[in-house]
């Protein structure tokens, strides 16, 4: 056989090997994922690695059994970088790898029109409770409880940017575990990496919140490109 046709051989057997045959479209990245919540949208979060700050964040809808892209845009995290949410500290500024999923919409700013996720008005009287004493940790509170302390959570209308639209991330919130981390959102950019959020431009958070459907259980999956917190091992 002619050298060149069993090079061409051996590269085309390789390229079939990695799911990229000639000719064929590349594989969707939720298809990738390990868990993507058995809903039929998503979003993912992704970083070049754990210690970035931005990345991109895209959103999808399964469609007759393939994902399609719905939006996509620019980024941030914690100023600490990403680190596995199973594993995460409380006070790092980092924001937890994993796949989530997204129990309800709150803003200073009246929902988008279209929005169909449950939605909570930030009002005077609105905090996240982030006090590791409090039986209200991680968790809204409207107004404080007397156990929750002011200076240990997050009073949400100080911060009139970035709150304007959110989306709660169910980072350590079924079953909370003390230490690990409270008012993990994905919401709009404020001035630079955030203390473990992500968050995204305002028109971004406003698509979005339009986009997610209950009924279709959207998650959202973060991590990195590669490595132990590759997006796709969630």
């Amino acid at each position: 056989m002619h050298p060149r046709l069993v090079l061409a051989l051996v590269s085309v057997s390789a390229l079939a090997l990695l799911g990229a045959a000639p000719g064929a479209d590349p594989v969707p990245l939720p298809a990738q994922l390990a868990d993507t919540g058995g809903g039929s949208q998503l979003i993912l979060a992704q970083a070049p690695d754990t210690g970035a700050t931005e990345g991109t964040v895209s959103w999808w809808d399964l469609r007759d059994g393939q994902w399609v892209q719905a939006g996509s845009a620019p980024a941030r995290f914690g100023a600490g970088g990403l680190t596995e949410g199973s594993t995460r500290k409380q006070g790092t500024n980092t924001t937890p790898t994993g796949l989530y999923d997204l129990p309800f919409g709150f803003g200073i700013k009246a929902a988008p029109a279209g929005t169909s996720v449950p939605y909570r008005p930030v009002r005077e009287t609105s905090y996240w409770c982030q006090d590791n004493d409090s039986a209200a940790y991680n968790r809204w509170v409207d107004p404080l409880p007397a156990d929750c302390r002011a200076a240990e959570s997050e009073h949400l209308i100080d911060y009139q940017g970035q709150y304007a639209y959110g989306l709660v991330i169910g980072f350590n919130y079924d079953r909370p575990v003390r230490g690990r981390g409270a008012g993990i959102f994905l919401h709009v950019n404020g001035k630079g990496a955030t203390a473990g959020c992500v968050s995204v431009p305002e028109d971004a958070m406003q698509r979005i919140l339009r986009w997610a459907v209950p009924g279709k259980k959207p998650h959202m999956a973060i991590g990195t490109a590669s490595g132990a917190t590759a997006l796709t091992r969630y």
